[in-house]
């Protein structure tokens, strides 16, 4: 029962965290955090799931490989949003091709992360007892659910900004 506490206690940490990586970035007198914040954040992740785990010795030979692929997907993240953010401020007129190369290359970049990712995970995976399963499926339906109402939040917080935004006359009104 103890553990269950525990892990139900990591999740609160973790909930934490997700929902800043969840938020673009803005130009609207929202601060955003610093790469040395979200570097932080990724580190506290590591520290949070390797606790959660509880992994043994056997275990921990697999863990390296995972460490690795959760802060190469840190860095990445922490590239895309100073990217995003450069774009944002970007003054000039957007080149929809441009943006949408763009984005495409982004996705796939962000593809092949999680399939690096899965496979530094499947090892260790494949050595966890039920209970640590049990774990990680837990640490990730609350992240999951933490992502989702982020997301919605920024929704919703779109929304209203659009609701609240001047009325302009669209073509062909006078």
């Amino acid at each position: 029962m103890s553990k269950l506490a525990i892990a139900g206690l990591v999740a609160l940490c973790i909930t934490g965290v997700s929902p800043v990586y969840a938020q673009p970035p803005t130009t609207t007198g929202h601060a955003l955090p610093s790469e040395a914040d979200l570097k932080a954040f990724n580190e506290r992740r590591i520290e949070i799931v390797k606790f959660a785990l509880q992994l043994t010795p056997a275990q921990e030979k697999h863990w390296p490989a995972v460490e690795a692929a959760i802060r190469s997907r840190g860095e990445m993240r922490r590239a895309r949003l100073a990217r995003l953010t450069s774009l944002a401020n970007d003054r000039r007129e957007p080149d929809v091709i441009e943006l949408l190369r763009e984005r495409a290359n982004g996705l796939t970049q962000r593809g092949e992360s999680l399939k690096k990712l899965v496979d530094a995970w499947q090892p260790l995976y494949e050595s966890l007892d039920e209970r640590q399963k049990l774990r990680l499926r837990f640490l990730a339906v609350v992240v999951l659910r933490e992502v989702r109402d982020a997301v919605e939040s920024r929704m919703m917080q779109s929304d209203e900004d659009e609701e609240f935004a001047p009325i302009v006359p669209t073509i062909g009104q006078r």
